[in-house]
């Protein structure tokens, strides 16, 4: 009674009209709680497992055959894949993806331990509160509320949650492997709704069809060395060093997809003057110079206009009072959708523009990935869902600069979109950093969502 208490006196502003599920809300905020005190983080003492068996044990409880919900070892984590079988055995499945894992947290460092979660003034926090145990637990109410009302979908439901997200992505990679056969990926890792940063209220919601390739080239340049008192012209510090600096005033094509043109169209409406004409002016017209110069200025836009590299790290010399006999640095890129890393790769050794510097493919965790399409179904299912919790509410695409599970899938040519309905501040988002926190009074709006969007996409 407590919690449900809670959420209803936190979520007036955005519950106004929104239908209660008791024991869906309840359910969503007390499992987030039980995951949140589980220390998740890749390394000794791993316990992403037993989160895995916190959700098992509640989806078996709401009604999923245990034979249903399996649990994979892999390492020092695990992976989770829990079915729920749907009337049609012909159709292909609906999957709902999501991770279980979190980074790294060192409570001397936080106001709260991040491990002990806790609402405070309508916020819950704790590592994971957004990324995204949170998100996790509301998905799974949301699939066991269903159940309860005795829902029966004629397309199978599978809900899945890897491992290892936030390091290697092995699990990742393999549950998309075994689930080839989707018909279509809600990650609940993606997407969300924006607040209003004064009034708090929901400005518009995006859901992610496309996310860039992560990659890492590693550059070297190697040399005879010798004695610093006999300095030669050929410098292998020198020589990375002026490579570094034509690679960091290089820029790369600007470009504009579908998914992307539809993103600056309508999110220019909640930008500044500035960036909003540019915006607009881009989605026209992608060689446009001087939104071109206004977007590539702005650290929040200039990696959805295209490629993007810059230098991480270098390392060079060995010992003070010697030449260098080897110099490296790593570039870390963000590709747009559609090009291969190894294009990329070779227009960078064409800009490093020194033969003596050797390039190469150094990337881990990551695999290139198109655009999922835009796909009407999909589009008029999240665009009703949300109108059943905010009508009238703006919704449209994005595009992520981050990878996320969703890059295996797409991999395997299977549409995965980012869609999370969770709606926050972009001043409360402290994902992956200090005092990570999310209003509570997302969970019976973000049921209610789902009850539309798994019904509408999973009843054909």
């Amino acid at each position: 009674m407590f919690i449900t208490a809670l959420l209803a006196s936190a979520a007036a502003p955005l519950l106004a009209a929104t239908p209660s599920h008791p024991q869906a809300d309840a359910q969503a905020l007390d499992l987030a709680k039980k995951a949140i005190s589980l220390r998740s983080v890749d390394g000794p003492g791993d316990q992403t497992p037993q989160v895995a068996a916190l959700y098992r044990d509640a989806l078996v409880a709401g009604g999923f055959a245990p034979g249903d919900v399996t649990i994979t070892p892999f390492g020092t984590t695990a992976y989770l894949i829990a079915t729920w079988p749907g009337k049609n055995p012909k159709l292909k499945p609906l999957v709902i993806s999501g991770h279980m894992d979190v980074v790294e947290a060192k409570p001397s460092d936080w106001q709260r331990d991040p491990f002990t979660p806790v609402v405070e003034n309508g916020y819950l926090y704790g590592r994971g509160a957004t990324d995204m145990k949170f998100d996790g637990t509301i998905a799974i109410a949301a699939v066991l509320e269903l159940k309860r009302q005795g829902y029966q979908p004629e397309r199978t439901i599978i809900v899945e949650f890897s491992g290892d997200e936030e390091t290697r992505m092995k699990t990742s990679a393999i549950i998309a492997e075994k689930l080839s056969n989707a018909e279509l990926v809600l990650n609940i890792d993606g997407g969300g709704g924006s607040l209003d940063e004064k009034t708090g209220k929901p400005l518009y919601f995006t859901w992610q069809g496309a996310e860039k390739t992560y990659a890492d080239f590693e550059l070297t340049v190697t040399n005879p060395g010798g004695h610093s008192s006999a300095p030669r012209k050929l410098n292998a510090i020198n020589q990375l060093a002026a490579a570094l600096v034509r690679i960091g005033q290089y820029q790369f094509k600007p470009e504009v997809s579908d998914l992307t043109r539809a993103y600056f169209q309508q999110a220019a409406a909640y930008q500044t003057p500035d960036i909003a004409a540019a915006m607009r002016a881009f989605a026209a017209d992608p060689t446009d110079k001087a939104a071109i110069a206004t977007l590539t200025g702005n650290p929040a836009t200039i990696g959805k206009i295209g490629t993007t590299c810059v230098t991480t790290m270098i390392s060079g010399g060995h010992a003070i009072n010697a030449l260098p006999q080897r110099a490296t640095a790593n570039i870390n890129c963000r590709i747009f959708p559609g090009h291969k890393p190894a294009d990329i790769m070779k227009e960078l050794e064409q800009v490093a523009a020194d033969p003596a510097i050797g390039l190469k493919d150094v990337t881990e965790g990551s695999v290139a990935n198109d655009p999922s399409p835009m796909r009407a179904d999909f589009v008029a299912a999240v665009t009703k869902a949300m109108g059943t919790i905010h009508p009238g509410l703006p919704v449209f695409p994005s595009m992520a600069s981050g990878a996320s599970d969703s890059m295996w899938f797409r991999y395997h040519h299977v549409p995965s979109y980012g869609a999370s309905p969770v709606f926050i501040k972009d001043s409360d988002d402290f994902s992956h950093g200090l005092n990570e926190r999310t209003p509570v009074d997302n969970v019976a709006p973000a049921i209610t969502y789902y009850l539309s969007l798994l019904t509408d996409l999973s009843k054909k």
